[in-house]
């Protein structure tokens, strides 16, 4: 419940478990859109559903085709290490959308002002030197917004 995990299903037959996959996804999530179905798996039987899913997450120390049938491999066999996974991932996507913000305010800001758009308006321009300083910065700000990600602290289980 923690990460937006409402339903866990378990014992699936290994003959049904990609029709059970499909018939998951097809019940509608919220505002309308698909489910986002996730399968976790370590057996030979688990790997067509592990293909099937939307994010096929396979245990370490599971078989060659599980692993290889899915997208992601989790290194120990702990199932606790699902929700760190996850949490981690939507971590560093919310990381990439800010870094992504900032950059496209800061060119779309930075780079009228450098061309002298604004000179008119407050008769004032920025030196090229101060401008390529300020570039240079904008991309050292995103390097150090991204290496925050190893302060990331694993969710309590």
């Amino acid at each position: 419940r923690l990460l937006g995990i409402e339903h866990v299903y378990a014992e699936v037959a290994p003959g049904d478990k990609p029709q059970f996959v499909e018939k998951v996804r097809a019940k509608s999530g919220a505002c309308g859109q698909a489910a986002v179905v996730a399968m976790v798996g370590d057996g030979v039987n688990d790997s067509p559903a592990l293909a099937a899913a939307d994010i096929g997450i396979a245990m370490g120390c599971g078989t060659d085709v599980a692993i290889e049938a899915a997208d992601m491999v989790l290194m120990r066999s702990d199932l606790r290490d699902v929700i760190v996974a996850i949490d981690l991932s939507r971590t560093a996507f919310n990381r990439i959308r800010l870094n992504l913000m900032w950059a496209l305010l800061y060119n779309v800001l930075g780079i009228p002002i450098a061309a002298g758009v604004f000179y008119p308006l407050v008769e004032m321009s920025l030196p090229p030197l101060v401008a390529g300083a300020a570039m240079a910065l904008s991309s050292v700000s995103v390097c150090l917004s991204a290496l925050s990600l190893n302060l990331y602290r694993k969710p309590v289980v």
